[in-house]
């Protein structure tokens, strides 16, 4: 198989598997995220820039690792904006409550639930565990 370039252009089936999120969750998630523009091509092939894919995967750390809802992704989008979610994709648990109330002087609800350190252990368990029967699935076994 051929490497890409870090520059090039991805299809939806590349960024599905380096992302490890269904097909499915990327398109819905471009329905609720007006800032994830893959270029469609012809037949509606989608084709996803570098930005898209860093911004995916802040996204992606947002809601699975530090338990933001899609709402709450969308808040702090509009808050703090893409730039420094793209600088930040490693390292998004930054966003905390402290830090996005900086912007603001009232106690708005940003709607982040926030998840013990047990809860989340067992979350993460469950959720490697499935992508495991995933892989399985997709392999045949």
């Amino acid at each position: 198989m051929n490497i890409k370039s870090p520059e090039a252009f991805r299809t939806i089936s590349e960024v599905s598997k380096d992302l490890s999120l269904p097909q499915h969750v990327l398109r819905f998630w471009e329905t609720k995220f007006i800032q994830i523009k893959p270029i469609k091509r012809g037949g509606g092939r989608r084709y996803y820039r570098p930005e898209d894919i860093r911004l995916l995967r802040g996204i992606k750390s947002l809601l699975y690792n530090d338990g933001y809802t899609i709402r709450g992704v969308q808040k702090v989008i509009k808050e703090v904006g893409t730039k420094k979610i793209l600088r930040n994709e490693i390292e998004n648990n930054s966003f905390t409550d402290n830090e996005i109330n900086t912007n603001h002087d009232n106690n708005n609800d940003i709607s982040h639930h926030h998840l013990g350190d047990g809860k989340r252990k067992k979350l993460m368990k469950v959720l490697n565990d499935l992508v495991d029967l995933r892989k399985k699935i997709d392999q045949g076994e």
